[in-house]
């Protein structure tokens, strides 16, 4: 569902309906003639419309995490804002860049339109810029040839949908300013070849085998992968992110209905 377009049409809607009256209907009414219903409608919730949709267009937007690829960043339920200026100001609805204001950088946790469906929005990690060489290699992450600081933190248990009971490793990465969590599953395959996309757009720019992938990014796309690594659907399978796709950065979680404790977490 485009929220935004929704938002676009009940806006056109019941301004034209508000103006309509303001202009034609009113000076026709006589004496104390009431304003039909559809108007007084309008007129009073055009301009809650327009709020909402300056606010979610170009300051901030509200998301929910509905899957476990982010993990332990980001939990299933978390209620997130994400920055909708922090890369520039866009045209709602096309999406269309007008002013450029900063690039995203390594580590960024960013949501963007999914390349294969843009009306389904992601969220991930940007590792690649263009131009950059990434590969990821025995559960190593490598970006222009250099080895991605990664340390070992513990074990991370948790229980995905179906009742299934997932152990993972817990790991501390340094990736650009963020120092953030990773979660690996040491039995699964640094890629699953099998579910490679053999036709996304700049295919020919990476290379798969058995212990990874290398891709180089390039111009004007982004490399993004999920912080629990053996478990997100990511650019590993589809391909790269046209800087047209982003949505903006996110930044803070502000609810979770099964964790009150997150409420308030900087996303990093």
């Amino acid at each position: 569902m485009n929220f935004a377009l929704i938002m676009l049409i009940a806006l056109v809607v019941t301004g034209a309906i508000w103006l309509a009256d303001v202009y034609f209907l009113k000076p026709k009414r006589v004496g104390g003639e009431k304003e039909p219903l559809l108007v007084e409608y309008s007129r009073s919730f055009f301009p809650v419309i327009l709020a909402v949709f300056l606010l979610r267009s170009f300051l901030v937007e509200p998301f929910k995490i509905p899957s476990g690829s982010m993990m332990p960043t980001l939990l299933v339920g978390d209620y997130i804002l994400v920055n909708k200026y922090t890369y520039g100001i866009r045209l709602p609805v096309v999406n269309v860049k007008l002013i450029d204001i900063n690039q995203p950088k390594h580590g960024d946790v960013i949501v963007f339109r999914y390349p294969r469906d843009p009306s389904l929005d992601y969220i991930k990690r940007v590792v690649g810029l263009p131009g950059d060489k990434v590969a990821y290699r025995s559960k190593q992450l490598f970006i222009n040839g250099k080895r991605v600081d990664t340390r070992l933190n513990g074990e991370y248990d948790y229980v995905k949908s179906g009742l299934n009971f997932v152990s993972a490793r817990l790991y501390r990465e340094k990736l650009g300013d963020h120092e953030h969590a990773t979660l690996v599953l040491p039995d699964q395959p640094p890629v699953r070849v099998d579910d490679v996309d053999s036709a996304y757009a700049k295919r020919e720019n990476c290379v798969y085998n058995e212990e990874g992938f290398s891709c180089t990014v390039p111009a004007g796309t982004y490399f993004m992968m999920g912080d629990n690594r053996d478990d997100s659907n990511d650019s590993r399978y589809w391909g790269f992110v046209p800087d047209r796709n982003i949505v903006g950065k996110a930044f803070f979680i502000w609810w979770n209905f099964s964790d009150l404790k997150r409420i308030g977490t900087v996303i990093n």
